[in-house]
């Protein structure tokens, strides 16, 4: 855990640790003898942090599997873990064709990952709601380094709202969720929108035009 890692507070970010992950998966994908940068489109990632947040200065420890499979997709899930703190993460993410479509599964890639999802089929369904009336309302621009190679806000970026809203009003979440509806483009014009419930958990979406492009529920 470095200083570029982590909040004020010396907690993990999320986006740090989205980061963390998504290296992790990919190394995976190399070690299994594929492509690591064969396309695919993140769809749903959820965080549950049950004990205390790895701060500044632990090793890290991560172990990856896969969890689940669908027809065009698969979930992998991640234990992020340092001497005191510990994070899990679980991840849905769109197999993609040359065509930048989703695409069926290899079948090479089934017999790999399939035996350690002990035949557990995966959804990529969504079920975060549209935001409500009262939400609160800002703009958030996008950066140039927030752009991966696809062009798209690249889905570890789009948790640094999540962080800036959880700083402004001093929460410490302990359960994350993110769904990515659709590609946020550099040239979108976005809008945050924010609803606190219960005076402690958060619900966030980020909107471009009249469309919500990603979502996050955080629980305290």
């Amino acid at each position: 855990m470095r200083y570029g890692d982590t909040d004020p507070s010396r907690r993990l970010r999320l986006d740090a640790l989205a980061r963390a992950v998504q290296d992790a998966g990919n190394d995976d994908v190399a070690d299994a003898g594929f492509d690591p940068a064969s396309p695919w489109l993140v769809r749903r990632t959820w965080v549950w942090v049950p004990t205390a947040w790895p701060v500044l200065g632990e090793e890290l420890t991560i172990a990856t599997f896969c969890a689940g499979l669908g027809a065009r997709w698969g979930e992998r899930r991640t234990t992020v873990r340092s001497v005191r703190g510990l994070a899990e993460v679980g991840a849905v993410w769109i197999h993609l064709g040359d065509d930048g479509r989703p695409a069926r599964l290899p079948d090479d890639f089934v017999a790999v990952y399939g035996e350690s999802t002990g035949g557990r089929r995966t959804s990529s369904r969504l079920h975060h709601p549209p935001p409500p009336p009262q939400a609160e309302v800002r703009p958030w621009p996008l950066r140039a380094s927030d752009l991966d190679v696809y062009g798209h806000v690249n889905n570890t970026a789009l948790w640094l709202p999540v962080e800036d809203e959880i700083a402004r009003r001093a929460l410490v979440p302990r359960l994350a969720e993110m769904e990515y509806r659709a590609p946020v483009e550099a040239d979108d014009e976005v809008t945050l929108l924010a609803d606190v419930v219960d005076g402690r958990d958060l619900r966030l979406w980020l909107v471009a035009g009249d469309e919500v492009r990603a979502s996050a529920w955080l629980v305290s």
